[in-house]
């Protein structure tokens, strides 16, 4: 989209968009776009909320008001919550006694990824395909691979880390999805907050920023969704 404000702003024709990942926008530095903290692929929050929809489309508009650019606005709303008067949902892994913290990453994701495996085959017997795959491994040894880089002393993380990280999320998703009442716009939030797996992930996150190596402090950006980020500021 920056590719092609620059393209319509030669011809002479205003501009504006809306940024999902705001470190891309910057790099681009496009005329005038609007940054929001929604997950991706939710460029205007909650589907079906016409309100809140048309409050984020009413700010990107207003940027075609600035005289000069490039301008980054930041959207100071964040994605509405769900109908409070809905029965609640029942996490999948609320069952059961956590793994204590002094057990180490590997027992409590290996517990975790144990609690949700019936769901996730309940979701692939029911919609005959997953988006987990990238890697080839099964969600057991991912979640070994994951707890042996967050329990090593010396942290070595390979460019193909993100593959595993998104196989994992493919297969917390997915188990949750096929859980009785779970809403789509509670996924994300359940996972990056209420999970073991959402916690393994900042941590490694603050691992790798804290590395020596710079190549490490680079594969971090983006391993944690800066909506995720934005909230918990």
């Amino acid at each position: 989209m920056s590719a092609i404000a620059y393209f319509l702003e030669a011809e002479g024709i205003a501009t504006t968009g809306i940024s999902l990942v705001r470190e891309n926008t910057e790099s681009f530095a496009p005329p005038r776009f609007l940054w929001v903290s929604f997950p991706l692929g939710r460029p205007l929050g909650i589907p079906g909320d016409a309100a809140f929809q048309t409050r984020v489309i009413r700010a990107a508009l207003r940027l075609l008001e600035a005289d000069e650019g490039p301008v980054l606005a930041d959207y100071p709303e964040d994605i509405p919550g769900g109908d409070e008067t809905a029965e609640p949902f029942v996490c999948p892994v609320s069952s059961g006694a956590p793994a204590a913290d002094s057990d180490g990453w590997a027992a409590r994701l290996e517990s975790e990824v144990q609690l949700l495996a019936p769901w996730y085959q309940r979701a692939l017997e029911s919609r005959g395909r997953t988006t987990m795959g990238i890697t080839g491994l099964s969600a057991p040894e991912l979640a070994a691979r994951l707890s042996a880089l967050l329990d090593n002393d010396v942290l070595v993380v390979t460019p193909d880390a993100k593959n595993m990280l998104e196989d994992l999320k493919a297969f917390y998703a997915e188990s949750m999805r096929a859980q009785p009442g779970a809403r789509a716009d509670t996924v994300g939030r359940w996972l990056w907050f209420e999970t073991e797996l959402g916690e393994a992930i900042q941590e490694l996150k603050a691992q790798m920023l804290a590395s020596d190596d710079a190549a490490t402090r680079v594969r971090a950006q983006g391993i944690v969704p800066r909506w995720v980020e934005h909230q918990q500021a």
